[in-house]
């Protein structure tokens, strides 16, 4: 819910004291009824708001939304090889979407997309420290030694990783299930953590960031993110 001279102002129609002198004149109406009261508070998604008549919006309105990503989807906007990407999956909204952070080629999962820079930046920024819980299988039989590496911290590329939080789901002679919480966030990192330890991974999904959960969203499609995970996500502290 947004103050309506706010929400006036954001629809680039004047100053605050322009849309405040329109509203006292009785031009502005919100769901064909005159509004004066300079505290009303409209919904921008649910309401009809309009000056002299004519419906007004949000310019550059601020889109937020989750995507659960295929296998052998690029995590970018174009591909010279004319390989599938994730911008294939979604509509187009009109505005400049970016992704936050990445997905490899062939893992699936839990992506975040938006055309709020500044949101952007707080969900990628190490500082923050945002968990992102992933489900990996790995190749073979991990001993306990192995485990306890990654969740000590491993070195990649010269510098060691944060310390992981690392479940055992299943283990078999042949194959591994780990559920892995991860804080930061450096290109293909689990990836490369499983293979510092001796393996490689043959599944990687996402399955969730800070306290947005993936849950039952089909794989390949997307949602909308709520007004409450979208306040969860910027305010995240950690437990």
């Amino acid at each position: 819910m947004v103050r309506i001279n706010k929400f006036l102002a954001q629809c680039n129609l004047g100053s605050r004291r322009f849309v405040e002198s329109i509203i006292n004149a009785g031009l502005i109406k919100v769901n064909d009824e005159i509004v004066t009261d300079l505290s009303l508070k409209v919904d921008p998604e649910k309401d009809i708001v309009k000056f002299k008549n004519n419906v007004i919006e949000i310019k550059n309105k601020k889109v937020y939304i989750m995507l659960n990503k295929p296998v052998k989807y690029l995590v970018t906007k174009k591909d010279d090889f004319q390989r599938n990407t994730v911008f294939d999956l979604i509509p187009d909204f009109g505005t400049n979407m970016h992704y936050i952070g990445r997905l490899d080629y062939m893992s699936t999962g839990l992506l975040l997309m938006t055309n709020d820079g500044d949101f952007a930046q707080k969900i990628i920024h190490p500082r923050n420290k945002l968990p992102k819980l992933y489900k990996v299988a790995v190749k073979g039989y991990l001993m306990k030694s192995q485990i306890e590496q990654l969740r000590n911290g491993v070195t990649i590329a010269g510098k060691k990783t944060s310390p992981a939080i690392v479940f055992i789901k299943k283990r078999s002679q042949n194959t591994t299930i780990l559920k892995i919480t991860i804080f930061e966030g450096r290109k293909r990192q689990i990836r490369h953590m499983i293979k510092s330890i001796g393996s490689e991974v043959l599944e990687l999904k996402r399955l969730q960031i800070g306290n947005l959960k993936l849950g039952k969203l089909s794989l390949g499609t997307w949602r909308f993110l709520t007004r409450n995970e979208i306040d969860a996500l910027e305010n995240y502290k950690s437990g």
